[in-house]
């Protein structure tokens, strides 16, 4: 890899070299700094940067760097400019996920919704990245990929825009009866009565009992759109390491699960993970029910935000669903250093989604299950 210092014509011109990284006059001046690696599960400072960061969420936190550790064996790792012995000032963090199947690549986070980098300053980010992209190509890692929230007009333009989402997340700062009116009055609202008109019982908690009733109504939705769940140890990890910051939320009817939903809460934000519901069982409303109830007890906590996570653009469905609900969206880019190319990243195209879905449509439960065990650690 050749180092290129140039205005943005002659960047122009070279981006599409993959032996060229091209670099500002600014990027170079920021590379003067020293670059130190952090364990940031064992490192105290990790979870003090964490804390006080005002960009930091909860997939910079060790508990969920633990969790994507001891379910997948990928290793986590962070870079900083700050010295040992001192508080860290930034940071960004990444998994080493290696894999036969897709290739080696350093990826910050895996199966995270965002994961802003922890630096701050004009210069800051394309200096770093700079560096440590040298420093994965030496190392043999297939590609480099960031999945920021917010957007930075610093970045180098080799760090070259990917895969792109739809963002969603409420503010929860205005009256009950405010965020209960924002509802999409059919859609929503008339589900929400519904719901309480049917009695649907509500169960809340981390027992292995709610976890594997979510897990049943998760494999069966999976199933629906043509994927195979997540592991179900990958579940019980989460539950294990947050203790009680995850919920399992259940709703019931005639002792049928109708929808259920796994929420996390990290400072000030309570997050929605995942959720699942019973196709058969729509017309109950349990999934608007249980969103009405997260931002019930939300509010009685003092919680300032429900981040609704991401959406593929594919999905249409699901965005008008979290614009129902009142959410505002953003869109989301993740960058990556090289561009896709060759066989591995042809394995998430859509030709082979297509093909992969036709067959997860009719698997049984049992082998879908096992599908996520065996394919979930290479992907992320």
């Amino acid at each position: 890899m050749r180092l290129v210092i140039g205005d943005d014509e002659k960047g122009q011109e070279l981006l599409d070299r993959p032996d060229v990284l091209i670099a500002s006059p600014a990027e170079v001046k920021s590379r003067g700094a020293s670059l130190y690696e952090v364990d940031p599960i064992s490192d105290p400072r990790w979870s003090e940067l964490v804390a006080r960061h005002p960009h930091a969420s909860f997939y910079h936190s060790q508990a969920w760097l633990e969790a994507l550790k001891r379910t997948y064996g990928w290793t986590p790792v962070a870079y900083t400019t700050s010295p040992r012995g001192h508080d860290l000032s930034n940071g960004l963090v990444f998994c080493r996920v290696e894999s036969w199947l897709t290739g080696r690549r350093m990826v910050s986070l895996p199966f995270s919704d965002h994961c802003d980098p922890l630096f701050d300053g004009e210069g800051a980010l394309a200096g770093l990245m700079g560096r440590l992209v040298g420093k994965f190509q030496k190392e043999g890692w297939r590609y480099t990929e960031l999945r920021p929230r917010r957007t930075f007009p610093d970045a180098p333009q080799w760090l070259v825009p990917d895969k792109q989402y739809c963002f969603h997340s409420l503010d929860l700062s205005p009256r009950i009866a405010a965020l209960h009116s924002s509802m999409h009055k059919d859609c929503i609202r008339r589900k929400i009565k519904r719901a309480e008109k049917e009695g649907l019982e509500y169960r809340e908690g981390s027992s292995p009992e709610l976890l594997k009733i979510f897990y049943r109504l998760f494999t069966k939705t999976r199933r629906k759109h043509g994927l195979p769940p997540q592991p179900f140890m990958w579940f019980l990890n989460l539950s294990q390491i947050l203790g009680p910051s995850l919920q399992v939320r259940v709703a019931m009817h005639a002792g049928r699960p109708v929808a259920s939903i796994i929420t996390v809460i990290h400072r000030q934000t309570i997050i929605y993970k995942y959720g699942c519901s019973d196709p058969e069982l729509a017309k109950f409303g349990g999934t608007p029910w249980l969103f009405w109830r997260i931002i019930i007890e939300a509010k009685s906590w003092g919680l300032r935000e429900l981040d609704l996570g991401r959406s593929d653009f594919e999905n249409p469905g699901l965005i008008a669903f979290k614009d129902r609900l009142g959410a505002q969206r953003t869109p989301v880019t993740y960058l990556r250093f090289p561009k896709p190319q060759g066989v591995a990243d042809g394995l998430t195209s859509g030709k082979w989604q297509s093909i992969a879905g036709k067959i997860f449509r009719h698997t049984p439960s049992p082998l879908l299950a096992a599908a996520g065990r065996l394919l979930y650690p290479h992907m992320g």
